[in-house]
């Protein structure tokens, strides 16, 4: 029996098969892994990733910075400056507390969903990419039972190894009106006067300047400069589209969600988050978030260039909605 007896409106359900968890990632095959290598001329390297306890202070609230603790020796001593005695070895090691989401990160195909009625029963389920269902795909978790998606897991985007083309482009003077959001024709203008060029598969990175204040200001950022960074427009139906025939396999940038909501008015019965319903529950697009581009950034326009080779998976942890990840590009 399929999972659904209808989709929401624009999803593409089942285009990589029905039980598929990956999406968009099934574009990166074996010809395009080769293609975004051959952006990779020079052997340059770039992390495009935010130290981990960044940001500082936090921006969401719920999600803490990490903290980090010695492990316990079988003897019961703190496993840090540890030593046997009779032996020349000391040992240090350590775990470490964090929220998955806080930092440079994933967004799993598990993390976002919408309430939609797929079976067709007068009643909304809790529905995810592909259709697979929170009531039927998820542990809840409960007193004593941790949460699990044991379907649409971070460990899938991990097999799949996350390594392809990277285009980047400089929105940092693309926003449009008081709260800087970027439609279809401000995006497009920026890509035509930055030369990028989208290809299928492609992981479109977006550079907003947001994850530059964050490491430059630390505790001290300005939320009124962060606020005026630009973010793309969810609520844009021509960017939609365009995100949906660009075939792009995943869009990461700077800012926390891809997508910029300042001051937007929604419907009750609209998502918060249009660009995250179109991308992760209707496309299989996964989404990163707070990613860092200074660098790269400033170096691609240097040499007049906006593609490089992009290997990015996250941590193979079954049954997580997301991971923090360490991007690296390679030009």
């Amino acid at each position: 029996m399929p999972k659904w007896l209808c989709q929401p409106q624009g999803a593409k359900w089942g285009e990589f098969g029905e039980n598929d968890q990956i999406g968009r990632m099934n574009l990166i095959n074996p010809r395009r892994r080769r293609r975004a290598l051959a952006e990779a001329v020079e052997g340059q390297v770039f992390l495009l990733s935010l130290p981990l306890d960044y940001p500082k202070g936090g921006i969401f609230p719920g999600r803490h910075a990490p903290v980090l603790s010695p492990t316990t020796a079988r003897d019961g001593r703190t496993m840090y400056d540890w030593t046997v005695d009779g032996a020349i070895d000391v040992v240090n090691d350590d775990r470490v507390t964090m929220d998955l989401q806080y930092s440079t990160q994933w967004d799993g195909l598990s993390h976002y969903g919408i309430r939609f009625d797929a079976d067709q029963d007068g009643e909304a389920e809790h529905i995810f990419y592909n259709g697979f269902r929170a009531d039927v795909d998820f542990v809840q978790p409960a007193d004593g039972v941790a949460p699990q998606a044991m379907a649409l897991g971070i460990e899938n985007l991990a097999a799949s190894c996350v390594q392809g083309r990277g285009v980047l482009v400089d929105i940092r003077r693309a926003g449009c009106g008081s709260h800087g959001l970027v439609n279809y024709e401000a995006l497009q203008q920026a890509m035509d006067e930055q030369g990028v060029v989208v290809e299928t598969g492609d992981f479109l990175c977006i550079y907003t300047g947001y994850a530059d204040l964050l490491l430059r200001d630390g505790e001290g950022v300005d939320p009124a400069r962060m606020s005026a960074c630009p973010g793309l427009d969810g609520t844009d139906p021509k960017l939609l589209q365009w995100i949906d025939d660009s075939g792009v396999a995943a869009i990461c940038a700077d800012n926390p969600m891809v997508e910029k909501i300042d001051g937007v008015q929604r419907c009750s019965d609209k998502a918060l988050m249009p660009l995250h319903e179109h991308c992760l529950v209707k496309l299989g697009i996964h989404l990163g978030e707070l990613w860092w581009f200074g660098e790269l950034a400033l170096w691609l326009a240097q040499h007049q260039r906006s593609a490089f080779l992009l290997t990015a998976p996250p941590l193979n942890l079954p049954g997580a909605v997301g991971s923090p990840a360490a991007p690296i590009a390679t030009v």
